[in-house]
């Protein structure tokens, strides 16, 4: 956004979910959109779960920003849009990282967001699934002092050096959250849906931002360092193939991490397919060869095989590292891939609707500094050898 844009302020107290859920429910009640889509918590359990939401009263048993992400939001969306779009005007309330998943799947035509409404939220992060499970009250606890003071060594690892934790400018609306004892949300629109939303509820973008703004881009200088330097110790613990087969040894080829994944959309996983089965001979053959085989086999090459597939639309959500059963740090090795091959080509996923994937674009000479570079080896070794 420019520096000059403008926010409304929403007035609304208490803690940051009662205010955002203030603005929903007036939003519905002024026609402003028919259904919001948001995490709640299913009645009598703690099961929290993207719901369709309707009615005003029901949003109580919303959470905006829920404590875990049990469900990523660009999945929600791709199964309530993959067939094509509705009538109704759906409001679609998600985390940055969710929200920059849904842009990828816009792009790679696995969403319709013509009756979409897309609002992004000020993120302190989640805690750890594996949390929630084992004491949802305290998990609960935890997280509202997170709401309250602000983030803590308590988020996923991958939260704690996410530097994309608020607006992008590919949602609608954003909703920023002042610091302090400020009795309201900030509503900043980035499209011309946002601005209907602003002008629904008869609310115009005065505010001023910089203070806001300066809180995000403090955070953002942080959290840069720290996943700069996080990302130098994970190199050095999983580069080469050695460290790699080691960082991913405990893998028991359960596929999860891809299951949950809104960025591994194939209706068929070539690693779950027929191709993969291998005939009793063809496994005696490649255990002679190695002098030992494990089954199952092949799991690293199933990591890699998913790096090439969608490392360079990975938004580091976090999803896959939730559902690895054995604690692999999935989500930290893909964001570190993932932020090379997407620095390589100065690409970040779901940065803007109209950008799109690089594997879809041919430039004349692009990685023409690569192709110099090898060209320039022979060169070299033949001056020596002469």
């Amino acid at each position: 956004m420019a520096p000059d844009d403008k926010g409304a302020l929403f007035p609304a107290e208490g803690g940051v979910r009662e205010r955002v859920i203030a603005f929903l429910q007036k939003a519905i009640s002024q026609g402003c959109f028919d259904a919001v889509l948001i995490p709640a918590r299913a009645p009598g359990t703690d099961s929290l779960t993207y719901s369709l939401i309707g009615a005003e009263q029901l949003l109580e048993n919303a959470y905006p920003l829920p404590p875990v992400m049990p469900v990523q939001g660009a999945k929600a969306i791709s199964s309530l849009t993959r067939t094509g779009k509705g009538k109704k005007k759906i409001a679609a309330l998600i985390r940055p990282c969710e929200l920059r998943a849904t842009v990828e799947l816009f792009k790679l035509g696995q969403v319709n967001l013509d009756n979409i409404w897309l609002i992004s939220i000020d993120c302190p992060g989640a805690l750890p699934l594996a949390e929630w499970a084992r004491d949802p009250k305290k998990a609960e606890d935890a997280f509202a002092e997170i709401l309250k003071e602000g983030p803590n060594e308590d988020i996923r690892p991958i939260c704690q050096i996410c530097d994309k934790f608020s607006t992008t400018g590919a949602e609608d609306l954003h909703i920023g959250v002042p610091a302090g004892k400020a009795s309201g949300i900030l509503l900043i629109p980035n499209s011309l849906k946002g601005e209907a939303i602003l002008e629904c509820l008869g609310i115009t973008a005065g505010e001023d931002l910089s203070g806001w703004r300066e809180r995000v881009d403090k955070l953002t200088g942080a959290r840069v360092e720290k996943k700069r330097q996080a990302q130098q110790e994970l190199e050095a613990k999983s580069k080469g193939l050695d460290k790699l087969l080691d960082t991913f040894s405990q893998c028991i080829n359960c596929h999860n991490c891809m299951r949950v994944c809104p960025i591994c959309y194939c209706r068929q996983c070539f690693f779950d397919s027929d191709n993969m089965q291998f005939l009793f001979e063809d496994y005696l053959r490649r255990a002679e060869a190695a002098s030992g085989l494990r089954l199952p086999p092949d799991t690293l090459l199933f990591h890699i095989g998913r790096m090439l597939h969608m490392s360079l639309s990975c938004v580091s959500c976090g999803a896959c590292e939730d559902a690895c059963p054995t604690a692999i740090p999935v989500a930290q090795v893909f964001s570190l891939v993932g932020n090379r091959n997407q620095e390589a080509f100065d690409y970040v996923p779901g940065r803007s609707r109209d950008e799109p994937p690089p594997l879809r674009v041919y430039q004349e000479e692009e990685f023409e500094e690569v192709e110099q570079s090898h060209a320039a080896v022979p060169a070299k070794q033949e001056a020596r050898d002469g």
